[in-house]
């Protein structure tokens, strides 16, 4: 039985993540919960920013973390991210596709009852 994936990402989306990558080294990514963070992911060098206290790893994208506020990830368990890439500016202002005139996006997908039952696990960030 085949796990389901809480994370996948377009290749437009894999393609700015590895010159990301090529341009600033090792990667992770963080999806606030709204209010003065936004909702949009966003994209900062490894260790530049620090999820809190039982926030969510839903998965990596070549190798990097992706890190989602616990609220948000309450509201959205039942459905997969998939990561996405548009022209324009956002409101992650620190995040690092910004200076390229790019902005990181989720795109929701509702899992299906049977993928409910395969979803892999997740991780709470502990201090």
């Amino acid at each position: 039985m085949e796990t389901a994936k809480r994370l996948t990402a377009t290749p437009k989306a894999m393609q700015l993540i590895e010159e990301l990558r090529q341009e600033h080294g090792d990667l992770m990514f963080y999806q606030a919960g709204g209010c003065c963070e936004g909702t949009q992911p966003m994209c900062f060098t490894k260790g530049g920013y620090y999820p809190r206290l039982n926030d969510v790893n839903i998965g990596q994208l070549l190798g990097f973390d992706f890190w989602i506020d616990r609220d948000l990830f309450q509201y959205w368990k039942n459905a997969q991210f998939e990561l996405d890439v548009m022209d324009g500016y956002g409101t992650g202002g620190f995040s690092l596709e910004i200076p390229k005139g790019k902005t990181f996006k989720v795109n929701y997908r509702i899992f299906t009852p049977e993928e409910l039952a395969q979803l892999e696990d997740t991780t709470a960030y502990k201090h």
